[in-house]
């Protein structure tokens, strides 16, 4: 049985949804499932085992935005009019229940969904047990439109329904979006921290990285206003421009560029340095000769890891 989190909003399980959609409801009138891929898939094979019609109204697919750390063509959401006599709006959306899966860059299309439909009627947000993901997506909706702190729209929400707990990369997913000023902001140094982690995860584990989720490329030329100047390989006036030793092509800007801790490198790459650093360098010079920047259009995953001021080819100017 679904829980009542706020007027218009329920919380439930794949049971819940299942009996919505057979039988339908009084109240609700839509639905999101936070499903993997596999069990939208299952889930939509098995409602047509008991005939409950269902139309598609739209499905959207990730395109070449490259800061959605989606693959290519891989589904964002789908949409459809189900339940009997198709008076069911269903959202569909194809997250995980894993901490490394990737909660910050689906937000947003979750949340101004519910926000819609608690203007049209009532939505059960709903995942398998109903206790992970439908309850990351209601806490970060909670902590959007009431401006609550990661840990009271979690409490707000268990005095509902005590059992739910988003996983621990769910949580800390959600304390960016807290710390983003509830938004997901793309060029948040928060967010790109997260993406890079996300990407640098991709490389150890050997899978291919598409170019859709790398940044623009700052040496390719932008068309720009008459009252703005850019240079000739991309980098606007008065930004500052990293330019590569041997060509001069602009390779990075300044708002590429990520800050770390001088000596310990990016977090997001621990699995693949050492952590003691170089004890033969006895220097007590406290500026760090190398920067890191977020991965970008001109780069081959094999060098999305660090870029070395004093490195040849690749060196910065």
């Amino acid at each position: 049985m679904p829980y009542l989190v706020r007027e218009n909003l329920f919380i439930g399980n794949i049971s819940d949804a299942a009996e919505v959609l057979q039988n339908g409801s009084a109240e609700i009138t839509h639905i999101l499932s936070v499903l993997s891929s596999v069990s939208i898939s299952f889930f939509t094979e098995w409602r047509s085992g008991v005939i409950i019609p269902t139309k598609e109204i739209k499905k959207v697919c990730v395109g070449d935005e490259w800061r959605s750390c989606l693959a290519v063509n891989k589904v964002l959401y789908s949409l459809e009019y189900a339940g009997k006599e198709l008076k069911l709006v269903r959202m569909a959306v194809p997250i995980r229940d894993m901490e490394s899966e990737d909660l910050l860059d689906y937000l947003d299309v979750c949340l101004d969904f519910i926000q819609k439909t608690r203007k049209e009627g009532a939505v059960l947000v709903h995942c398998f047990a109903g206790v992970s993901r439908s309850a990351a997506i209601i806490t970060a909706y909670l902590m959007k439109s009431e401006q609550l702190s990661l840990e009271d729209a979690l409490e707000s929400l268990r005095q509902s329904c005590e059992s739910v707990g988003p996983n621990d990369g769910f949580l800390e997913q959600l304390k960016m979006f807290e710390e983003m000023g509830f938004k997901v902001d793309h060029a948040s140094p928060i967010y790109k921290r997260f993406r890079l982690k996300a990407l640098g995860e991709f490389y150890n584990r050997g899978e291919k990285i598409d170019s859709s989720k790398f940044g623009a490329d700052p040496g390719v030329p932008t068309q720009v206003s008459s009252e703005e100047e850019a240079s000739p390989n991309g980098g606007e006036k008065g930004i500052p421009a990293y330019h590569c030793k041997k060509c001069r092509r602009v390779v990075a800007l300044q708002e590429n560029v990520m800050d770390h801790v001088p000596g310990e490198g990016e977090t997001s790459f621990a699995w693949s340095k050492q952590k003691s650093g170089n004890p033969l360098n006895k220097s007590d010079e406290s500026e760090c000769s190398s920067i890191f920047v977020e991965p970008l259009k001109w780069m081959t995953a094999g060098m999305c890891n660090l870029v070395c001021r004093n490195s040849g080819a690749t060196g910065l100017f």
